[in-house]
């Protein structure tokens, strides 16, 4: 066989055996790539995404779109063609496979948490919104979760309203932590709480709970990597009774990244005109019951998704801005917000047509 034809068979075979390696060996990457886009004013799955009833509500008009992300599963192997193909993909990112699924995290346990996460949003922007209406709000602090084999289990259950710890009125879930940590491990706090069951009569009975009960837990020592403080096991978290019902339909969505699209989405159908005059807007962050906007992870993602679907502007959280001006995509304005107000005020600058002072995104910020 002459010797330029061995060498191009032998060049055909390392190759083919390359590539047979590529698709067979897994490599530690996930992938993250747009996904759908839903107008909160409009509807999904044939019905409307924000369901109001017990208030008057008002027509509006064009987009105020929620953004997701698109992500391989818990269980997917990447193999190096894959990888290869998504690093060099303009609307695709390749990253690695433990900064979506951390500390050995399963899908099931992902998709349970994105979903607790998903359902707060919604808590949280229903607050905002009505807050920022100036309507009035019930909240107090509650269990969100008790740990298995934790001094509080049994004691204390997911649900219960927190009143007072050693006599003190907690106020805040920060406040339960603070108070439990001025003991030392294996001294005693004193809980007084309304019991879930009870907490949940009083609901459905339009009425306040009056029952109480005191409950005294033996705290423990932490065995996490912090600093050595007195713990009960549990986590605390705020609930919500809301003077009329304000329901998010949107099933197969988790995470927490949509709540300032639904407290914007709320405000408009509570307010007569239309928050976007008819403009085409989309955005994403989180938001907290003060009105606060939170940075979120695929910011690159959301917004090629966005523009793929139409969007003029997209509302961006001020810790995201950098990441996301440095590819932004053709026909697209980043606007940079850090509360709700901030982005109320770029939405009546947006449909007055008065952009040019608007608080755009840069790479520095």
């Amino acid at each position: 066989m002459p010797r330029r034809t061995a060498t191009m068979l032998a060049s055909t075979l390392m190759l083919i055996a390359l590539l047979c390696a590529g698709v067979i060996i897994p490599v530690p990457y996930a992938e993250m790539s747009p996904g759908p886009t839903v107008n909160t004013l409009g509807e999904h799955d044939g019905e409307p995404v924000l369901q109001i009833s017990g208030h008057k509500t008002y027509a509006t008009t064009g987009h105020l779109n929620m953004t997701t992300v698109r992500v391989t599963s818990a269980d997917y192997r990447m193999n190096l063609v894959e990888a290869v193909y998504g690093w060099l993909a303009h609307d695709n990112k390749v990253v690695p496979h433990d900064t979506l699924y951390p500390d050995g995290k399963t899908e099931e346990q992902s998709t349970q948490e994105n979903a607790e996460e998903f359902s707060q949003s919604q808590e949280s922007a229903k607050v905002a919104a009505l807050e920022e209406l100036d309507i009035p709000v019930k909240s107090w602090v509650i269990v969100s979760t008790v740990l298995k084999d934790s001094p509080a289990e049994g004691k204390l259950h997911a649900g219960d309203v927190i009143k007072s710890v050693d006599g003190t009125a907690v106020k805040a879930p920060e406040d339960v932590a603070k108070l439990v940590t001025k003991h030392k491990p294996g001294e005693d706090v004193d809980f007084v709480i309304v019991p879930a069951k009870a907490q949940a009569a009083a609901e459905k009975a339009n009425r306040t709970a009056t029952e109480t009960e005191k409950v005294t837990i033996t705290t423990a020592k932490s065995d996490d990597t912090g600093e050595e403080r007195a713990i009960v096991g549990i986590s605390a978290g705020t609930d919500h009774t809301f003077p009329f019902t304000i329901d998010i339909k949107l099933a197969d969505v988790g995470g927490p990244s949509a709540g300032l699209m639904f407290a914007l989405g709320i405000y408009d159908k509570l307010t007569p005109g239309n928050l976007t005059g008819g403009k085409f807007v989309a955005g994403t962050g989180t938001i907290d019951d003060e009105g606060k906007v939170g940075p979120i992870g695929g910011i690159e993602m959301k917004t090629v998704g966005a523009r793929d679907k139409g969007a003029e502007y997209f509302l961006t959280p001020k810790d995201n801005c950098a990441a996301a001006a440095k590819d932004t995509p053709d026909g697209l304005t980043l606007v940079k917000v850090d509360t709700i107000e901030d982005a109320l005020g770029a939405l009546k600058d947006i449909r007055a047509g008065d952009t040019a002072d608007l608080p755009k995104c840069t790479t520095k910020g």
